[in-house]
């Protein structure tokens, strides 16, 4: 999630002005370009709602049909494989359509309005010049896997591929009419001219590019991406941009190559693992399972000075093994503390620095999407890295209780009433089917009963199970709207872990991963060196790309050679997660300090001094888990 800049109004020179002279006309059209836009989001939405359910019935069908009944469906993954491919692609429109594409506005939010809506439209023309360069390419992919047919439903295999191409032509459609309707006339036209003349430009210097051979991986992977990334264009497209932009001017490389790449990163079936953890941690949140764990912990703890601050670090711990995604995990305890936070004198400025540490220090937790992510990516056992992630996530726990007892250690808490025996017993009962939610998961998963893809169905089936029997909490009609905020983010996380599968396969084709193997190997103090500078640059990167296309783009690179060096796959992969994760929540880049600023409701300048305790206290546990390999593999 990151903070979206909304358009500014628009103005005298907007396209529809109704104060213009032809204003009857261009109102007529203004209302078939919204009723357009209306009715393309409802069928996308609509079909993309549909695609989730269908995903959780399909998998939840697998598991009953081999665990219980003995008779496995052998068609079972390879509809989902299929099927997923195409939620993968309407994600991304919805995403597009409601401009929430993960990118970083940190500069563009300082700017003037007029500025802002300049580079509004920059983000959107930049956005659909690469979809333009790939439409093509993606249809001659598509047609080419009309020879392909398969194995177990025997069809052919275009049905699956077709995603591309209709999910490009798709979001072309909706850049042109946010285009018209939400930027002014000035700013539209001239965003796109300097879109068209770059991309011209750079086509006129293609014989100037094949001479400069390796600096070419400089002007396009470096400059460029960081140029566009920097204007706000989501980070998905900038890495897409380069990635083309690169292969077309320097190499003879088929284009149609790196859309298969593009699919064979964002729709590996691993992956489905994105959409279905989301669903799960909101529903958590929508049945009150979040409620109840949360109020046992306060019971337990509410009375002791910084008490609450306590059960907020144990409820992310907690809830971040059932939900995967750091928004969905802050906005189910997050609206539950603040408020009697608050009243006994919390600044809000701490609070939300807090909420932001305890995001960083869970992104080990399981089933984190960055651990799923990382498996897919790299090959390393997903239930390892659910083993291995639970220490790690503990000791920067204990790091940030430290924090937090020493500045609360002075609390008034003399209007504070401790809970009684009987109240506690009484919230933790209510809470169990909750706190059980978490170990059936895992239990699933190390008894081989579902895959770590599948498991998330089960949690599912639990937390509907619940909610209508148990906690007697469930909202029909925030059904479809959780299932199409599910299809939204998991669009936008996989179009970005599709386009970074493509632009690091651009990179290995270039010699680079060779370069950096060398340089990285060769580095003075072996493995330690490499686990310093990696953390640091991990850190860095997850500041600036976000984590999961850090993971996607470097992962693949870097762990060949911790390998090399002496390095635990499961130890190095936790290490750059928790680095990744400071750099995703610290302020100024990191866009997970203003997603958490948002759902506190908290202004970001309040919580900038307050959170650096905290983020010294990650990174004294960071340090700790990166000296000692046991933390990580222990239990592997």
């Amino acid at each position: 999630m990151t903070p979206v800049v909304k358009a500014p109004p628009r103005s005298g020179a907007d396209l529809f002005d109704a104060g213009s002279p032809s204003a009857g006309s261009r109102g007529r059209g203004a209302f078939s370009l919204a009723g357009l836009d209306a009715a393309l989001r409802v069928t996308v939405e609509s079909a993309a709602a549909l695609l989730v359910l269908a995903e959780i019935a399909i998998l939840f069908a697998g598991v009953v049909s081999r665990y219980l009944v003995h008779r496995p469906l052998i068609w079972s993954d390879e509809l989902a494989s299929i099927l997923f491919l195409w939620l993968a692609m309407l994600g991304a429109v919805i995403a597009f359509q409601r401009g929430e594409h993960m990118r970083m506005t940190a500069l563009v939010s300082r700017a003037s309005p007029r500025l802002r809506a300049m580079l509004e439209c920059f983000a959107i023309s930049a956005a659909l010049g690469f979809l333009l360069l790939v439409l093509e390419p993606s249809i001659d992919y598509a047609a080419n896997e009309v020879f392909i047919v398969t194995p177990a439903l025997e069809i052919k295999n275009v049905w699956r591929a077709a995603a591309l191409p209709v999910g490009c032509t798709l979001m072309i459609v909706v850049a042109v009419l946010r285009l018209i309707r939400f930027g002014d006339a000035g700013a539209a036209v001239g965003s796109l001219a300097l879109v068209a003349l770059t991309m011209a430009g750079m086509w006129l210097l293609k014989p100037a590019f094949a001479e400069l051979g390796n600096l070419n991986l400089v002007i396009f992977f470096v400059v460029l991406v960081a140029a566009l990334v920097f204007a706000a264009v989501p980070i998905a497209f900038a890495f897409g941009l380069a990635t083309f932009s690169y292969l077309a001017l320097t190499t003879r490389m088929p284009l149609l190559v790196v859309v298969g790449r593009m699919d064979e990163g964002m729709s590996h079936l691993i992956l489905l693992a994105v959409p279905l953890f989301v669903f799960l941690g909101l529903l958590i949140e929508m049945t009150g399972m979040a409620r109840a764990m949360v109020r046992f912990l306060a019971s337990l703890l509410g009375h002791v000075r910084g008490g609450l601050s306590y059960v907020l670090i144990g409820a992310m711990y907690l809830v971040s093994g059932i939900s995967g995604s750091k928004a969905a995990d802050m906005a189910a305890v997050a609206p539950v503390l603040f408020p009697e936070m608050q009243k006994r004198g919390a600044k809000p400025g701490d609070l939300v620095a807090l909420l932001s540490a305890t995001g960083a220090q869970t992104e080990t937790i399981p089933p984190s999407l960055v651990l799923i992510t990382i498996g897919s990516v790299t090959g390393v056992s997903i239930s390892a890295l659910f083993t291995g992630g639970l220490l790690p996530g503990l000791v920067l726990a204990v790091m940030l209780c430290f924090v937090v007892w020493r500045r609360y250690r002075n609390e008034d808490l003399s209007g504070v009433v401790k809970a009684s025996r009987s109240e506690i017993g009484k919230s933790l009962l209510i809470a169990l089917p909750a706190l059980a939610l978490p170990f059936i998961i895992r239990a699933a998963v190390s008894q081989g009963i579902a895959t770590a893809t599948e498991v998330s169905t089960i949690g599912i089936v639990y937390a509907v199970l619940a909610g209508l029997l148990i906690y007697r909490q469930f909202d029909w009609a925030r059904l479809k709207p959780m299932l199409v905020d599910t299809a939204c983010l998991s669009g936008a996380i996989l179009l970005i872990i599709g386009a970074a599968t493509g632009m690091a396969w651009g990179l290995t084709q270039s010699g680079f991963s060779r370069s950096l193997a060398a340089l990285m190997t060769g580095l003075p103090g072996g493995a330690v060196t490499f686990m310093i500078v990696s953390a640091l640059a991990f850190i860095v990167l997850g500041s600036v790309l976000e984590g999961i296309p850090a993971i996607v783009l470097f992962g693949p690179l870097l762990f060949p050679i911790a390998q090399a060096v002496g390095i635990h796959e499961v130890h190095y992969a936790m290490v750059v997660i928790l680095a990744m994760g400071m750099g995703l929540f610290a302020p100024p880049f990191g866009v997970g300090y203003y997603a958490a600023c948002a759902i506190g409701r908290v202004n970001p300048d309040e919580g900038m001094k307050a959170i650096w305790g905290y983020m010294l206290a990650l990174f004294i546990g960071l340090v700790v888990v990166a000296a000692i390999p046991w933390i990580s593999t222990g239990f592997l």
